[in-house]
């Protein structure tokens, strides 16, 4: 329950595009056909499900503070969180062009119509922002790291999706002059922005019960110490 709720929350609360607006420049490139938005959409989600973990695991035994103490007592101390962006875009970059071989290889055309914007993935804002996200959330394993990677990418791909698919049928509607192209597209960006904004109050409206209950709780132990509490006070007056 906890991992779907993580992925549900990834992809729908948590949107790359909808909720912090980030890879909006290959969103809003190679949005004109759905075919290409698919196939762009399917490397992002590659790209962060490998990367992410891959990061998780930089970040937990290399560059936050005191994560070589495995390597001995006398590395305790060491802190090389100044390299975090550094080697989390290595590890990108890497992955990026193990995606470029392999849509070059297999699929020619796919690999043409992406054009330069496949490997501008290694600079995308949204596959580092899953990884900085990654690390900000202070995930506990690295299968929680995983399922965001994969819940991120998949929430990029469906935003991709959804506007390349609305683009292609609204070719052919009476838009105005004035917002044809980049216009419309905004617009139509934060409306769906606003749509993926309910299903907030869906997946979170669990966590203000638990949280409720939570306080119900200590809140009673409170009482509880303070009837103890007053309980040996007059036991000792007496």
């Amino acid at each position: 329950m906890e991992y779907l709720e993580l992925f549900l929350k990834s992809i729908f609360i948590d949107n790359m595009v909808f909720a912090f607006f980030l890879g909006m420049c290959s969103y809003l490139a190679v949005s004109k056909k759905v075919s290409t938005a698919v196939g762009l959409g399917a490397a992002v989600i590659f790209v962060l499900a490998i990367t992410v973990p891959l990061n998780f695991l930089l970040d937990k035994y290399i560059l936050r503070e005191g994560a070589l103490v495995w390597l001995g007592p006398e590395y305790a101390d060491y802190d090389l969180s100044f390299l975090t962006f550094i080697l989390f875009i290595a590890t990108i970059a890497t992955m990026v062009q193990l995606v470029e071989i392999i849509v070059e290889k297999f699929s020619p055309s796919l690999y043409n119509s992406l054009g330069i914007f496949l490997p501008l993935i290694a600079v995308n804002c949204a596959i580092l922002g899953g990884s900085l996200f990654m690390q900000q959330k202070e995930f506990a394993t690295i299968t929680h790291a995983g399922v965001y990677g994969i819940g991120s990418g998949i929430g990029w791909f469906l935003a991709i999706l959804a506007i390349a698919a609305i683009r292609e049928k609204i070719r052919y509607s009476n838009v105005p002059a004035p917002l044809r192209g980049l216009g419309i597209t905004f617009i139509l960006t934060g409306l769906m922005a606003i749509g993926f904004m309910s299903f907030g109050g869906m997946l979170t409206g669990g966590d203000e019960e638990e949280k409720k209950e939570t306080k119900a709780v200590q809140v009673e132990k409170e009482e509880t110490t303070k009837e103890v509490a007053e309980n040996t006070n007059v036991t000792t007056l007496k």
